[in-house]
């Protein structure tokens, strides 16, 4: 009776768990390629479906616009000798007498050490009065003091330097060697030399960002664009603020990859071909290379293009397969380009599925089996 028995149970316990099996399915990484492709619009769902050729790659090939305006480009650099309200100038007047006008007798000379450029763009020197420095250079406010000076004093002479004072001046923050208010002087009067007086920056250059404020302005520009494009080396004015800052771009990765997570671009430009290697490759036990597919929801008149159309309003989600054993397939995943927000899902092969029914079979006919054989002792 015990043979008879479980002669039966094998055979049962086999219905039983293919019954378990189709009535409850089986676990999945995500929706595979028969499931994205049931959802299409072709077949009414809410998102078109769409294979990757050369003429999608070129509808599709995005990147974000960054750069200056004309108005930021055409700025000429600040001349270095021209004085500005906060600067600081060092006067020495030397007088041919000997009981100065200024100084102590017996003294050549009388030094006016650390005289601040007020607000207003003035100085003050004794005997002189009140003399405007803003807009002039060191040059013609010496002229300006000896001419007033020698109504008082037998032909003065009279030395005019320019200290580094804070008159023109500009913060850097973020990602840079030393954030902080920095001087714009003679070697630092354009961008590219004051990011390198504040140290470069502290993070990759590749997906290094640069924005400039000035008043209501805005700019922003690539670090690498600043040194493939001389024009975008612009000149600084007082007040500017510059900022540096990482690339917050990312994409999604799920599936059948080496790594599920939220991935940051590691360039200005990343391929699909790219974002898959960024996440490890495909899974070698399990991906489906036929199936490598990138979510998003893509502006009206970039899904026209895409698709003939010019009826769409607001933006269209979009599915766009690659398929990576074809013979340009490696070829179409390297020039398709990742946008920001993009998410990209590799299904599992048809086996996979095939080895989890067989797994989920012989391992609960095996329970059923080890169960029967106890039960009937």
């Amino acid at each position: 009776m015990k043979s008879v028995s479980f002669r039966w149970a094998r055979p049962i316990a086999a219905i039983a768990a293919l019954a378990v099996v189709s009535s409850c399915g089986l676990p999945q990484v995500g929706p595979n390629k028969r499931q994205i492709f049931a959802g299409s619009v072709q077949k009414e769902g809410d998102a078109f479906v769409v294979s990757v050729n050369d003429r999608v790659t070129r509808a599709t090939a995005l990147t974000p616009a960054l750069g200056f305006s004309e108005e930021f480009k055409r700025a000429a650099p600040l001349g270095s000798d021209t004085i500005r309200p906060g600067d600081v100038l060092g006067i020495t007047v030397y007088e041919n007498v000997d009981d100065p006008l200024l100084g102590v007798e017996g003294s050549p000379a009388t030094l006016l050490e650390e005289v601040q450029v007020d607000g207003a763009g003035f100085i003050f020197i004794p005997y002189a009065g009140r003399i405007k420095a803003a807009g002039n250079t060191p040059d013609a406010i010496r002229r300006i003091i000896t001419t007033k000076l020698g109504e008082q004093t037998p032909d003065p002479q009279v030395e005019v330097r320019r200290a580094a004072g804070d008159g023109s001046t500009v913060s850097l923050i973020g990602a840079v060697g030393a954030q902080g208010v920095y001087a714009i002087e003679r070697p630092t009067r354009t961008l590219g030399t004051m990011m390198a007086r504040a140290g470069g920056v502290s993070i990759e250059p590749e997906i290094a960002q640069i924005t400039v404020i000035r008043g209501k302005m805005r700019g922003k520009i690539w670090l690498q664009d600043l040194y493939d494009h001389p024009e975008l080396d612009i000149a600084l004015r007082a007040g500017d603020r510059i900022l540096v800052e990482e690339d917050t771009r990312s994409f999604t990765a799920l599936g059948a990859t080496g790594s599920q997570a939220q991935v940051p671009f590691e360039s200005q430009n990343l391929s699909a071909l790219e974002g898959i290697a960024q996440v490890g490759g495909l899974s070698a036990s399990s991906a489906d290379p036929t199936g490598v597919f990138i979510f998003r929801n893509e502006p009206a008149e970039i899904a026209g293009q895409v698709l003939g159309r010019n009826d769409f309003q607001g933006a269209q989600r979009m599915v766009y397969v690659l398929d990576l054993t074809k013979p340009n397939g490696m070829f179409m995943a390297r020039d398709f380009v990742v946008r920001d927000g993009d998410t990209l899902y590799v299904t599992e092969a048809p086996f996979t599925q095939w080895s989890k029914v067989i797994s989920a079979i012989t391992g609960t006919a095996g329970s059923a089996a080890s169960l029967t054989s106890l039960t009937g002792e």
